[in-house]
Order: C-alpha cells, then sequence, then structure tokens
C-alpha cells in the first residue's frame, strides 16, 4: 500500500532500450515545469543502471549533488546505506525539507575518510565545478579498493550543454549568460563561469586514462547515458562525443 501523500515511484525501463531512451527524453523536457517526475524517474533509472556493476543491498553509497532526496529514496528503496553530499542549500530543501542523511559539503573536498565507502556516485554536478579533475580524484579516494565510482555529467558542446541558457552557449558561456540575463531580468541559476563551466568528454577521458595508466582504477564501461544500446559507440568517437552524447558516464572500479 503506498502511503497517504506519496507518490508511486517510476519503475525502472528496460536497460538498453529505445523505450527507455524515450522516456528520459520526455522527462527531460519537464525538469522546469514538473521536477518530481523529472527526478524521480532519473533517480529509479539511475539506480538501476548502478545494479548492472554491483550489488547495493547493505553497501555504502555516497551521493555527491544528491539535492533534496530522490536519488536517496531510491538508493534506500534498494537497500544501500546512502549518504548525500550538495553544496547547495537551495537544492537540499527544493522539496520543502532536508532529506534524512544529508549533509552540505563540496564535492572538491569530501568530508570523508580514505576508503569510507563502497560506492561514490555522481550525476550532473562535474560541470558545476571549476576543476572536474580534482572533484574525480575526491570520488577515487573516499571508494574502497574494489569499490565502485560512477561519474556522470553534461558535456559542454552537447545540446543542454548550457543548460537554460542552451543553444545559446554555442556563441559563449558568458555571452548565453548575459542574454539570459536580459531576458528574465535575474541571472541564470547555472552561470557561467560561477555555477557553470565548460567540461567536456575529451577533458575527462584524458584524466580517465591518467588514473588508469597509474593502476589506480579498471575502467569498467564508459557510456552514453540516455542513450539505446546500438548507440552507444558515439561515446568512442572524438569530437562526436561533445555533441551527440548528451550526457557522459565512467563508470570505475578502484584498484588501490
Amino acid at each position: 500500500m503506498v502511503e497517504s501523500g506519496k507518490k508511486t515511484p517510476p519503475r525502472p525501463l528496460p536497460r538498453g532500450s529505445l523505450r527507455r531512451s524515450v522516456a528520459l527524453f520526455r522527462a527531460f523536457l519537464v525538469e522546469q515545469t514538473d521536477p518530481d517526475r523529472f527526478y524521480s524517474t532519473l533517480a529509479v533509472d539511475s539506480v538501476a543502471e548502478v545494479l548492472r556493476w554491483t550489488p547495493l543491498r547493505g553497501a555504502s553509497v555516497v551521493d555527491i549533488g544528491g539535492g533534496p532526496g530522490y536519488f536517496a529514496d531510491a538508493f534506500e528503496a534498494a537497500g544501500a546505506r546512502y549518504a548525500g553530499i550538495e553544496p547547495d542549500v537551495g537544492e537540499l530543501t527544493a522539496r520543502g525539507h532536508v532529506g534524512g542523511n544529508a549533509v552540505r559539503g563540496s564535492g572538491l573536498a569530501l568530508p570523508l575518510a580514505d576508503g569510507a565507502v563502497d560506492v561514490a556516485y555522481s550525476s550532473n554536478v562535474l560541470e558545476h565545478v571549476p576543476s572536474p579533475e580534482r572533484m574525480a580524484d575526491e570520488l577515487l579516494r573516499v571508494v574502497r579498493p574494489g569499490g565502485l565510482v560512477v561519474l556522470s555529467w553534461t558535456p559542454w558542446l552537447s545540446p543542454w550543454g548550457g543548460h537554460e541558457t542552451a543553444p545559446w552557449h554555442y556563441l559563449g558561456g558568458r555571452r548565453a549568460a548575459d542574454r539570459y540575463a536580459a531576458r528574465h531580468g535575474r541571472r541564470p541559476k547555472n552561470d557561467f563561469g560561477r555555477s557553470l563551466f565548460a567540461c567536456s568528454a575529451g577533458r575527462m577521458m584524458r584524466w580517465l586514462r591518467a588514473v588508469e595508466a597509474d593502476g589506480a582504477v579498471e575502467v569498467v564501461e564508459v557510456l552514453p547515458r540516455y542513450h539505446p544500446w546500438w548507440a552507444k559507440w558515439v561515446i568512442r568517437v572524438p569530437g562526436l562525443r561533445e555533441v551527440l552524447s548528451w550526457n557522459a558516464v565512467l563508470v570505475l572500479r578502484r584498484v588501490t
């Protein structure tokens, strides 16, 4: 039975299917107007994806950029012991209250000991920090040897790279943000140079090659997050992946 006042969470869609891709895109279109639908759908889908790579029942999970609790609900429903770290107090309280086991903190300096968790997860945060490599290093630091890091972000040159200022970011991030401010009378939430930065797929692939060469990680999978299985090849093509991957994902297992 569903408790009064609570919505039944969406069911995971078939992995790698075109139906899943279409449903995620439709949810994405209502991010601004119906955030509950968008974030609930994304969280349930994200946890279903993580379950492809590691069991979650009893696992300790830290989620950087966990927001107001949608991801907490989905991870806890899968049996994980969840902790969320969110830098934006507005995001923490977006559903009217702070979710359980969530704290305000920075992805560039995680308040966790080395090797503290089984899974370090982050969805769409890398493009919001000035040093994405440093944040990726932090996720590696806090996961135990043998543990999993799942890191996704929106490449700058993707159609949504400028977030609410898209597609004008193709003419320059600052210009797009200024245009938004002139039209709406306020700076965008994702303001280029302040809360949004150009994080390319190529840049993170260079970081990945470096940590892999050091023997720190085993690469489990690199993929475009929302694509059906037959379109995953786009992430392997330099240049093309910057535009067509839409959202890139690195799945890594810490070795040392």
